[in-house]
């Protein structure tokens, strides 16, 4: 199996290169923030813009690093992405989950579940601008669209065997299109994707699910609005739907809902001091991550994000 060469390895190709240009007119945030799986958007959901600060007819590349914490669980998470000539978008993610609470998981069953055991996922992506421009087109009702393959490869460590008994894969390929309205003259802006995906909790949890559950992928909606308070600071809301694969497999072993997954959620505030950095603090709602291990509670938190842009 081919290993994903590394971030740093990523960043420096594009830097030696001498293909990255800072001299940018792209507007301060609307080329959004990388995502948790590094595309450009909010913090849940890609948007159709193209990352980085290029313009048409330049190249650009950001870096991210980003931390997110709720009642039970973390996950921290770092990337690049690169922007051909404001059309096409490459990235590349990691993503490093704490599980801890899943040792309750040896309670059920002899998993083998370690201490403090981590879930890491690897998230390579392609995002193609296909029609209109958020910018240029903003005084039209035409969106700027774009189409974006998201493939994810986890690495359960010993929670491995429990994917084993729910059936799940270890890796996974979302599709997806979006669509991106930005309202100059009202300084807000609009987002809807629609996912295809049999991706659970975004996959940390692998793809699909042994029958009674679902294994096959479903359409799932996503939401963004954000409102510019000035060039510098946006706010704004996501939501994002979830397939909810492992319900059904959990209630046919006796365990209810305890295998549930509920839809995400956050509010944001986007700060930008200028064109090559930007801070991203969210309050996240990420509903209920494995309920049956974590005595049902909602994992909320926060979400801190800092880019850096070129």
């Amino acid at each position: 199996m081919k290993t994903i060469p590394s971030l740093a390895w990523v960043a420096g190709l594009a830097l030696a290169a001498g293909t990255v240009q800072a001299d940018t007119g792209k507007l301060l945030l609307t080329g959004g923030v990388n995502t948790i799986a590094g595309s450009a958007g909010g913090g849940l959901t890609p948007w159709a813009v193209i990352g980085t600060n290029a313009t048409q007819g330049e190249v650009g590349v950001s870096g991210y690093a980003t931390r997110a914490a709720t009642q039970d669980y973390s996950l921290n998470g770092y990337g690049v992405a690169v922007g051909l000539y404001d059309r096409v978008e490459l990235s590349l993610a990691r993503q490093d989950f704490d599980a801890s609470p899943a040792i309750a998981l040896n309670g059920i069953a002899a998993f083998g579940v370690t201490p403090g055991q981590h879930i890491k996922m690897d998230v390579v992506g392609i995002k193609v601008k296909v029609l209109g421009d958020a910018v240029l087109d903003a005084d039209t009702w035409v969106p700027q669209v774009a189409v974006g393959i998201e493939h994810k490869r986890t690495h359960p460590g010993s929670i491995g065997s429990v994917l084993d008994f729910l059936g799940t894969k270890r890796s996974g390929t979302d599709v997806y299109v979006s669509a991106t309205k930005l309202l100059l003259d009202k300084s807000l802006l609009l987002n809807g994707t629609l996912r295809y995906t049999n991706a659970n909790q975004n996959g940390l949890l692998g793809f699909g699910s042994a029958a009674p559950g679902k294994n096959s992928r479903s359409l799932q909606p996503e939401f963004s609005v954000a409102y510019l308070l000035n060039k510098n600071l946006a706010v704004g809301a996501e939501y994002r739907f979830k397939p909810n694969n492992l319900q059904a497999l959990g209630a046919a072993a006796g365990l209810g809902t305890a295998l549930r997954e509920d839809d995400w959620k956050d509010i944001f505030i986007a700060w930008a001091p200028s064109k090559n950095l930007s801070f991203t603090l969210a309050y996240v709602d990420l509903g209920r991550i494995v309920p049956g291990i974590t005595s049902n509670r909602r994992q909320t938190g926060y979400y801190l994000s800092a880019q850096v842009a070129f």
